[in-house]
């Protein structure tokens, strides 16, 4: 298995639209890096840890997420 560096400091996060703006439970995603999707905890945003998927994976859970609230 090979170790891939990815750069982040170009990522463009966006807090997620189901926010309540009171500092609870909040995660940030970036969707501007090739192949990769960052997600990130809004509490931790500078230091804590970052969660990368593939740009395929991110787009399955989206659209699995997405049928399950039409319920």
């Amino acid at each position: 298995m090979t170790d891939t560096v990815i750069d982040l400091s170009a990522a463009r996060w966006r807090k997620s639209s189901h926010s309540n703006g009171d500092g609870g439970d909040c995660v940030e995603v970036a969707a501007n890096l090739p192949g990769v999707v960052p997600v990130r905890d809004t509490k931790h945003a500078g230091d804590g840890p970052v969660l990368l998927f593939r740009t395929d994976a991110w787009s399955a859970f989206l659209a699995g997420t997405a049928r399950g609230h039409r319920g």
